[in-house]
């Protein structure tokens, strides 16, 4: 009987973390398609064009199998191992996420009225840098992750990831029939567009993690 009582415990005990573990790994397509939709604002790469483009140029070519895979395993690193970076230095998520509403305020502002804040050089070497980073997963992508991080499921999260990189890759592979495609105009209106949903982003994490 006592036999019986341990194997039915231990099935149970079994049998919920078996139950645990399928929750986690569960899917949510709202998430996925937020965290896609902040993460495509965020990195911005169809605003990018003109900027590839001049690289392009001076190096002569791009790689953009290498680009798109150092930038999604650079996102994915810091998705994991950014909060313990944070623990180190003694800072939490939550102020981190505030600080990262903040920079996405910043950069939805550049978008939606063309101003410049955040001034970068870019060095000869532009697959890794600056086309990897800081131009795709750069501080203001890091510092949004970890923002997500407070409100999605990761795996939600590393979806989004993968969906953006597929298309950047598709993006650096075409990045002249896209110029042609939409010309200066359509790259502007869709660069506005994508700065308003992330001021109403950087404000909803704002007010969520501050408790306004």
């Amino acid at each position: 009987m006592l036999t019986y009582i341990l194997y039915c415990n231990n099935h149970n005990a079994l049998s919920l973390e078996k139950f645990n573990a399928m929750e986690y790994f569960q899917f949510d397509f709202s998430q996925i398609l937020s965290t896609t939709m902040v993460l495509f604002a965020i990195i911005d790469i169809l605003g990018s064009i003109p900027i590839v483009i001049e690289l392009r140029k001076k190096a002569g070519h791009i790689q953009s199998e290498k680009a798109a895979i150092v930038a999604t395993v650079l996102m994915i690193v810091f998705l994991f191992a950014g909060k313990g970076l944070l623990n180190v230095i003694g800072i939490d998520v939550q102020s981190f996420a505030i600080a990262g509403s903040i920079v996405i305020f910043a950069i939805a502002m550049e978008m939606v009225l063309g101003l410049t804040i955040f001034k970068e050089e870019a060095p000869e070497s532009v697959s890794i840098v600056p086309l990897a980073f800081p131009l795709i997963a750069g501080a203001g992508t890091m510092t949004t992750l970890l923002s997500l991080k407070t409100e999605y499921a990761t795996q939600n999260i590393i979806v989004g990831i993968i969906l953006n990189m597929m298309f950047v890759y598709f993006v650096l592979k075409n990045t002249n029939r896209l110029e042609k495609l939409f010309g200066k105009t359509g790259l502007n209106i869709l660069r506005k567009a994508f700065g308003i949903i992330l001021l109403a982003i950087a404000i909803k994490l704002f007010r969520t993690n501050t408790g306004l």
